[in-house]
């Protein structure tokens, strides 16, 4: 399998997460790709032009994130990472939130590199109020979290991370102590130590 990524996409390190959980990284070769490369091929595998696109052994192109992560944890026949109902929607449900934060994380940053006079102050402030909120009720959810280790923690996870990565100043934890204490456990598992984005050099 080869993995089209950028080593600073949440979305892409979700997909490692996962594929590291479940001991497929060896199988993925890994292909680094600019989404914003003017001469990029991105779009012959994903016409969406997005990272990250998981090119499967048959040559099957599966995009996005959610899709290679349940794809991914097809390929093996221990605890899924995508579990069976109940316990299913409470996972997803976990999954839509952090996605959804990290889709308002990337709008601020997209929003905040376009030229000054064209930023737009509420659109920035409707983002960041997502954000908010969703900390907010994690805070209110996080003792639940326990040791699970499923697509739902693994995506709120990536994004608490890309917080810290992309909002340095933003001291998330003071207001969200119980999510923070989580937080910092679940960020010392392996395949979230090998994975943590760093800008390239």
């Amino acid at each position: 399998m080869k993995l089209r990524f950028s080593p600073t996409s949440p979305y892409v390190r979700k997909v490692v997460v996962c594929a590291a959980e479940r001991d497929l990284d060896a199988r993925i070769e890994r292909i680094p790709t600019s989404a914003f490369d003017p001469e990029t091929d991105l779009s012959a595998d994903n016409p969406l032009c997005k990272v990250p696109v998981l090119i499967t052994d048959d040559g099957a192109r599966l995009y996005d994130s959610r899709v290679i992560c349940e794809y991914l944890d097809s390929l093996h026949d221990g605890d899924k990472l995508f579990p069976a109902p109940p316990a299913r929607w409470t996972a997803l449900r976990r999954q839509a939130l952090g996605d959804g934060m990290l889709d308002a994380a990337v709008l601020v940053i997209l929003e905040n590199r376009r030229e000054e006079g064209q930023r737009s102050a509420p659109f920035v402030a409707r983002q960041t109020a997502k954000i908010a909120s969703a900390l907010d009720a994690l805070e209110i959810e996080a003792e639940t979290f326990g040791e699970t280790v499923d697509i739902g923690t693994i995506t709120l996870a990536c994004a608490l991370g890309y917080l810290d990565f992309r909002f340095p100043d933003e001291d998330w934890r003071a207001d969200q102590p119980k999510l923070a204490a989580w937080f910092a456990g679940f960020a010392k598992r392996p395949s979230m130590t090998a994975s943590v984005p760093r800008d390239p050099a």
